[in-house]
């Protein structure tokens, strides 16, 4: 079966295309880092997260670009009150957005650009300056440049809005906006006094990039005119995705991208996360409710990415809570299953039972159809324990299903070994290993291990590479 996914600009389930297979471009909107990510966000980096986990599956090669916000209105204004550099205020937010991917297990996208980074700022200025060229911004009495939308027949047709039926509001400086704010948006808003040292050099005066435009130009930068796929939460659809749309086409004249794929809301116990409710988490205030980041990539990815997922404490017990009636834990009855396989394929026993299918792959290539996928897991689970109960599994059949566990786990990510982030040293001593296996250095590989394990640390060889874990019990 083909894949299929739902394209948000055609609201239609489409076959799966790229344009150069098996080479997959993928773009995802990341963190404006003006504070530690809400679970709302990792609930659209974990969806982001399957796709690419499950395109890998299937054997296509995903270069995946995710941006890092560093300036705009928020982290200015956040560097403002807290009387410190733009960058001194951003830092500690991105190490943070580091070390929580870690606790989700969610793989590391191949570049993170900054938007302060000088060679994305130059870029954005020559997709601004080819914009007024084409007569599709301009420089307003204010000093700033916008982008004109009457000019761009296409803009709306992502969010499906009729710009007929809406009332111009004239010019949009704000980076964040409502629908019924429709107006030139902001390419590069002129210097004020708010914006205190942060601002850049332009052909329109000192200043710095609007939000949008800063997407445009780190998405065609690494991945070229033309995307295969681009991400982010429904809050994305408009303005930001929009104004990509328009900008990016403005400029190459070229379709942006092929498939737009957006993940719902999450909600916070039936409301929208709000500070004023008491009811904004970040992942940091999840895992110190005594959570695993394995529990909470569960609860964040088992409901299908275009369902709203109502996120409450007492559903986080879902994550724990079995899907049978015998009300056994989901994730403990995983690593029993696995237990019992294990035992299994080490004993003398030959009888043989029906080993595993691809269903589950197959039901994911319908849209990511998540809950699905998960129902025959589980009961593949019920079967296997069922024939274990009744000696009907022999030790060929266990290991072909350790070894189907182990190619669906590179898609869910949910082995019982908790992952965190390695401490700086023991990360190059990992580093240093990996490089010496590479070179066949056995006896340099060999003297990094007992290092690592010196300082409490496993080391796994897999067919992925080497996984550094910390060692159960007392360190030696």
């Amino acid at each position: 079966m083909a894949l299929h996914f739902f394209n948000t600009y055609s609201r239609a389930l489409e076959k799966f295309a790229p344009r150069h297979p098996p080479n997959v471009s993928m773009y995802t909107c990341g963190p404006t880092v003006y504070s530690n990510a809400h679970i709302g966000n990792f609930r659209a980096y974990i969806f982001e997260d399957l796709l690419q986990r499950h395109l890998e599956m299937r054997g296509f090669k995903v270069h995946r670009v995710m941006n890092i916000t560093d300036v705009d209105d928020k982290t200015i204004r956040g560097a403002r009150e807290a009387k410190i550099s733009l960058n001194a205020f951003t830092e500690p937010f991105k190490r943070g957005f580091f070390e929580d991917l870690d606790t989700l297990r969610i793989k590391r996208a191949d570049e993170y650009p900054g938007a302060t980074e000088p060679h994305y700022l130059a870029r954005m200025i020559e997709m601004i300056a080819e914009l007024i060229k084409r007569d599709l911004a301009y420089q307003a009495e204010d000093k700033s440049v916008y982008f004109r939308i009457n000019k761009f027949p296409e803009y709306g047709k992502l969010a499906h809005l009729n710009l007929e039926e809406l009332r111009p509001t004239g010019r949009v400086r704000s980076d964040e906006y409502e629908k019924e704010n429709i107006g030139d948006f902001a390419l590069w808003k002129a210097w004020d006094e708010e914006d205190g040292d942060v601002g850049w050099d332009s052909p329109w005066g000192r200043g710095r990039p609007g939000w949008h435009i800063e997407c445009s130009a780190m998405s065609t930068a690494l991945l070229g005119d033309q995307l295969d796929i681009h991400c982010g939460g429904v809050d994305n659809i408009f303005p930001h995705h929009e104004a990509e749309i328009a900008q990016s086409e403005g400029v190459t004249g070229k379709k942006f991208v092929r498939y737009w794929m957006h993940c719902a809301h999450l909600l916070v116990d039936n409301q929208k996360m709000s500070k004023s409710l008491g009811n904004f988490y970040t992942l940091r205030d999840v895992i110190a409710k005594g959570y695993s980041g394995r529990e909470v990539r569960y609860a964040l990815v088992r409901v299908h990415y275009r369902v709203q997922l109502n996120f409450t404490f007492d559903g986080m017990e879902e994550s724990r809570q079995a899907l049978t009636r015998k009300s056994r834990q989901a994730l403990t009855r995983i690593d029993e299953w696995l237990e019992r396989l294990r035992e299994t394929s080490a004993s003398q026993k030959a009888r043989g039972t029906p080993g595993p299918t691809d269903d589950f792959q197959r039901v994911l290539d319908d849209d990511l159809n998540i809950s699905g996928a998960l129902g025959v897991l589980f009961e593949s689970i019920r079967e296997t324990n069922r024939a274990m109960d009744a000696n009907e599994l022999g030790a060929t059949a266990a290991k072909a299903w350790l070894q189907w566990w182990d190619e669906i786990n590179r898609v869910l990510a949910l082995d019982a070994v908790e992952t965190v982030a390695l401490p700086s040293e023991v990360e190059a001593l990992a580093e240093a290993r990996r490089l010496a296996r590479l070179a066949k250095n056995w006896q340099k590989s060999d003297e990094l291990r007992s290092e690592l394990n010196a300082r409490g640390w496993e080391v796994r060889d897999t067919k992925d590479g080497q996984k550094i874990t910390r060692r159960v019990g007392p360190e030696p």
